[in-house]
């Protein structure tokens, strides 16, 4: 075997390894807008021990708003990152279940999987973590046994089964099914931009203990306005081009900078512009809520 025969042997050594771990990390994450009120949860885990008991299955959250595909976009954007390579996400809000919508796993760039309806829900995700490949589900061998009469529970048949299967090592990623085009189904909305001095961006959703409003402007961007820290900003939020808030909050380090009740412009933990109100919350004050539909424009204020 000469030098360029070894090097090339090792390398595809490497490759089959690497992809070998990805599908064998034997970790699951669950998210859904199903509550734990009932036991469907606790079904989709049930399927998951079913095929290995070996698994470790954890949850990212189940109380998306029901039918709220953004947000389950959202929280997958929000957490896909910070899982090892190899991490297996189920990610169920299917308002269109049993339709013709395509059932699929995406494998980001940075390896982790997401067994998911194509309705939306990979919208964030991909453009932040990237598509390496999507593989459409072959329900005819990636489904439960005894479950084909069944059509309005995909989450525990169809996603669990086939998650849990590929975590395990049970199947490889090429066993899911037939490659797709790597696009998805994407839900449009504001993308942060600079423009004439503003800042346009989306809401994009609610630190929902506190009310504190969320957007999608990353702080390097909101930089570009050169704001001081106790400069005041002018906030503008619409909600399908509906203005529904305008008013004057100064740009914080923290929230005890502003008497209490008082709004405020400061970064958040995944350093994107927010608005709070100092022990308060901005959303129900001023009936303010998340999702695409809803913008925001930011400037500073003339003095």
């Amino acid at each position: 075997m000469n030098k360029n025969t070894r090097i090339s042997f090792y390398s595809l050594l490497l490759l089959a390894v690497s992809t070998l771990c990805f599908s064998q990390n034997k970790i699951v994450v669950f998210q859904s807008d199903f509550g734990l009120k009932d036991g469907a949860v606790s079904a989709m885990k049930g399927v998951a021990m079913g095929v290995s008991p070996d698994l470790k299955l954890f949850d990212l959250t189940h109380e998306i708003p029901a039918y709220n595909i953004w947000e389950a976009a959202y929280r997958l954007e929000q957490t896909v990152s910070y899982w090892p390579a190899g991490t297996v996400f189920v990610s169920v809000v299917d308002p269109g279940v049993g339709t013709d919508r395509k059932s699929v796993v995406l494998k980001t760039n940075t390896g982790q999987f997401i067994v998911t309806p194509d309705n939306g829900t990979l919208t964030l995700v991909a453009e932040s973590a990237g598509i390496a490949e999507i593989r459409e589900i072959d329900e005819a061998i990636n489904r439960r046994k005894g479950s084909e009469k069944s059509y309005t529970f995909h989450g525990r048949d169809v996603y669990a089964y086939t998650a849990a299967r590929l975590a395990a090592g049970a199947i490889t990623f090429e066993q899911i099914g037939k490659v797709l085009p790597k696009e998805v189904v994407n839900i449009p909305y504001q993308q942060a931009a600079l423009e004439n001095k503003k800042i346009k961006g989306t809401i994009a959703i609610l630190d929902v203990q506190y009310g504190n409003i969320w957007t999608n402007i990353p702080g390097d961007l909101f930089k570009q306005l050169e704001p001081k820290f106790g400069d005041t900003l002018q906030v503008i939020i619409y909600y399908n081009k509906i203005k529904k808030y305008s008013g004057k909050m100064p740009y914080t380090e923290t929230f005890g900078a502003v008497a209490k009740g008082k709004p405020l412009l400061y970064l958040n933990s995944l350093l994107q512009v927010s608005f709070a109100l100092n022990q308060g919350s901005f959303s129900k004050a001023h009936k303010i809520e998340s999702g695409n539909e809803w913008t925001v424009e930011i400037s500073l204020a003339k003095k």
